[in-house]
């Protein structure tokens, strides 16, 4: 039953593409600091923030993706413990934005995709997270203890590896909550795929964006098939 409720919840991904916009809007990313290619058509938007890429929806006013490559060089270098303020970001249309007083009272969290542990190595980088634009409604138990599990596995593996590359899929139900004046949908949950081609190293895991027993929930318990998945 897991298994069809992860493929179910992943192919809602690919029936929301258009959201308004043509099909010239739409293009894989070609970030040279990431080796991450999105999936053609679902994106109405590639905001580039340099260290790493968001490919948004404006009918979800959130990342349906985030992609990013680490280096082991960038991992622990600096660990800046300054956290910074959110901002919108300007380069979405305005009337797709979401701020960040959407989550005022709403009972979520403005939960990073591209983690500020993972570009905190350097002032620039750490800014580019708290653009809005990398952030959507984490439920707390998920936020605050289970999806950090992730990313202290993606530091570890670039550590390992010598890099990794990270792809996040934000996933939403057929008709998602929604929260704030600007009407932010809330995802269903959250998937992140591990790799590195050159030592055949793959890993992907999936959270639903709900409550858990932080005590006993395991990385483990998370992990999934990657076959199961197909964006690409």
């Amino acid at each position: 039953m897991k298994t069809i409720f992860l493929i179910s919840l992943l192919l809602n991904i690919f029936l929301f593409s258009g959201c308004g916009t043509n099909s010239d809007s739409v293009a894989p990313s070609q970030q040279t600091s990431t080796n991450i290619l999105f999936p053609s058509g679902v994106c109405d938007q590639i905001i580039d923030k340099h260290y790493y890429e968001v490919c948004y929806s404006y009918g979800k006013k959130g990342a349906l993706f985030v992609g990013y490559t680490l280096q082991k060089d960038l991992v622990d270098a600096q660990n800046i413990e300054e956290r910074l303020s959110f901002y919108e970001e300007l380069e979405i249309p305005s009337a797709y934005r979401s701020e960040s007083d959407d989550y005022t009272g709403s009972g979520y969290d403005r939960g990073h995709m591209a983690s500020d542990a993972s570009f905190d190595y350097n002032e620039t980088a750490l800014y580019s997270v708290y653009s809005m634009a990398n952030i959507v409604p984490q439920n707390p138990d998920v936020n605050r203890y289970s999806w950090i599990d992730t990313e202290y596995l993606e530091r570890d593996k670039a550590v390992e590896y010598g890099s990794v590359d990270v792809l996040i899929a934000v996933v939403y139900g057929d008709n998602p909550q929604r929260i704030g004046a600007n009407d932010i949908a809330v995802p269903s949950g959250f998937y992140k795929k591990l790799s590195n081609e050159k030592v055949d190293y793959e890993a992907c895991y999936f959270y639903e964006n709900i409550p858990y027993d932080v005590e006993l929930d395991t990385l483990e318990e998370h992990q999934v098939d990657c076959s199961y998945f197909p964006f690409y």
